[in-house]
């Protein structure tokens, strides 16, 4: 197995690498890092070469981890997540009411709860450092189930042998048309008579996505998607444009413009929307955590 004697792996590098496994990217593992994409590079390759093997598959752009990659992957992901228990208690064990922490938040309901909150946990505690990653349910539940996050708002349910959680917002989706739309005088509206209709859904990664198709499957029609979007107010836009209808909570519905979109009532059946803030069942809470989860219980109330 070849070495090379100027090179010294740290904790930093197979952070690296779970970060480009993770992305299947070098460049989008770089912009999550925020360093170049060269430093990045020359980081895996300098692994390869210590452990004599090579770590990912390189076809164009795209990359996947080999049979080596995959063994690295599983054992980089438990060194990082014992290196942060231990810097983590250590902290804890100083009692300087300091730490970091990494939430993941979906852009749907990022600034409508969270600007606020994390301005009165700051003030409250101003030594702990915050950051914050926009994505998708899906992907929040994946990153805090991964360890990339501390803590994150999913969509529930989520799995119960892997998350705590509370619940802080239980509420339905409304639906979205464009005021000449044939149902824009209605006082309520059924689901199945939407089986015509152009939808506008969230992508893929977002976890309305799945549930508004599975629903539409359960009332008996299978949703024609002319667009996909990451964000509410295109999603509105698009509506309001009179290119489809739409299918959003009621938090969203209010920060939208009603003088351009006809928001009704959807029922037979009504699609739940509940939120969550969830973290791993077997992983060690630091302080900093421990504090968010207190705070934003507190100050966001608890939905059953």
């Amino acid at each position: 197995m070849a070495k090379n004697g100027g090179y010294r792996m740290d904790i930093r590098h197979l952070e690296y690498f779970l970060e480009v496994a993770r992305n299947q990217s070098f460049t989008k593992a770089a912009e999550r890092l925020y360093i170049t994409q060269p430093t990045i590079s020359k980081t895996i390759r300098n692994m390869e070469e210590e452990w004599g093997v090579t770590l990912f598959h390189r076809q164009g752009k795209r990359i996947e981890l080999t049979d080596a990659g995959k063994i690295m992957y599983q054992q980089a992901q438990q060194m990082v997540d014992s290196f942060q228990r231990v810097s983590a208690e250590l902290e804890d064990l100083m009692n300087l009411k300091r730490g970091h922490l990494r939430i993941g938040l979906p852009p749907m309901v990022g600034s409508s709860f969270f600007p606020e909150v994390i301005g009165q946990f700051h003030r409250d505690y101003p030594k702990i450092t915050i950051q914050l990653f926009e994505d998708g349910a899906k992907k929040v539940e994946a990153d805090v189930e991964s360890g990339k996050t501390d803590i994150g708002v999913a969509v529930l349910p989520v799995n119960e042998d892997v998350f705590h959680y509370y619940s802080f917002l239980k509420e339905k989706l409304n639906l979205l048309v464009h005021p000449s739309h044939r149902l824009a005088d209605r006082e309520h509206v059924h689901l199945n008579e939407l089986a015509d209709e152009a939808f506008v859904l969230f992508r893929e990664d977002f976890t309305l996505h799945d549930r508004i198709i599975r629903e539409c499957i359960s009332a008996g029609f299978e949703p024609r998607v002319v667009y996909e979007s990451s964000q509410w107010d295109l999603i509105s836009g698009m509506v309001a444009a009179n290119l489809g209808i739409a299918l959003l909570p009621e938090t969203i519905c209010k920060e939208i413009d009603s003088s351009r979109v006809t928001i009704l009532p959807l029922d037979n059946p009504a699609i739940p929307w509940q939120l969550g803030m969830i973290w791993r069942k077997d992983r060690y809470l630091s302080f900093a955590v421990r504090e968010w989860i207190s705070f934003t219980r507190s100050l966001l109330g608890e939905d059953e």
